[in-house]
């Protein structure tokens, strides 16, 4: 866990996921420079199969992946003692793909499964965004359902998804790639140059990643064939398969 943290804290650029961010009013899930919509992660129950067959219990994981949401992950994982919950990831905007793969990472030194889906907290129906927000910051449990995540598993979904020893998408659900970007919190103009070597330098260790964890690597192909601004790709579902972002049932 140590060698995380270190790339964590030492790596200052991120490879942002250029997907649109999806409107939200809740505030800041952290007080000293943690933007809105960061990740939340919290703990949830539904029906028998809500997360999967025999599934009933899960982690939800919904936000923007940002510079400190791998932190919140352990956090909510060392609560569960010893109980091995998967994840269910619901991920929007901007995120940081450094620590999409860290989180990833993480989830696979836990032996946890993941999927994708959007948690629909029980608590939350009538509720403004703000309130909801309230009610989920705890960390759970909720009585909740699981429907089709809205917008589509990204690119920081995918590599957190790549964590989990088994992988899984329910029915209906999308997976869609954009271009990324590079992207200094702390000094934001980079040049064209630096951005070119970071991009290529990222890409190799995403593909390097992606292999450790049995998804195939041209997936990042596919992701440096669009342009940051280029219209969003989606994956066709005989695709997910081939690269293994799902698992075999």
């Amino acid at each position: 866990m140590s060698s995380i943290r270190t790339i964590i804290v030492g790596c200052l650029w991120a490879l942002i996921a250029a997907t649109a961010a999806q409107a939200q009013e809740r505030p800041p899930i952290g007080v000293y420079g943690s933007p809105q919509d960061a990740m939340i992660f919290y703990v949830a129950h539904g029906p028998t199969g809500a997360c999967g067959p025999g599934c009933s219990d899960w982690i939800a994981a919904e936000g923007t992946v940002q510079w400190d949401s791998w932190k919140r992950l352990i956090a909510i994982l060392d609560r569960q003692q010893g109980r091995k919950l998967p994840l269910l990831i619901h991920s929007w905007g901007p995120s940081n793909l450094n620590v999409a793969t860290s989180m990833g990472r993480i989830l696979r030194e836990h032996g946890l499964d993941a999927t994708a889906g959007a948690t629909e907290v029980e608590a939350c129906a009538g509720r403004s965004e703000a309130d909801c927000f309230a009610v989920k910051r705890p960390g759970g449990p909720l009585d909740a359902t699981v429907s089709v995540p809205d917008p589509a598993c990204d690119l920081a979904c995918v590599l957190v998804l790549a964590g989990g020893v088994h992988r899984s998408l329910p029915e209906g659900a999308k997976v869609v790639l954009t271009g990324r970007s590079i992207h200094n919190r702390r000094a934001p103009n980079v040049s064209a140059e630096q951005r070119e070597s970071l991009t290529v330098i990222f890409g190799e260790r995403y593909r390097k990643y992606l292999l450790e964890m049995g998804v195939e690597p041209g997936l990042v192909d596919i992701v440096d064939s669009l342009d940051e601004g280029s219209r969003p790709f989606i994956v066709p579902p005989a695709e997910v398969a081939r690269l293994h972002i799902v698992t075999p049932p």
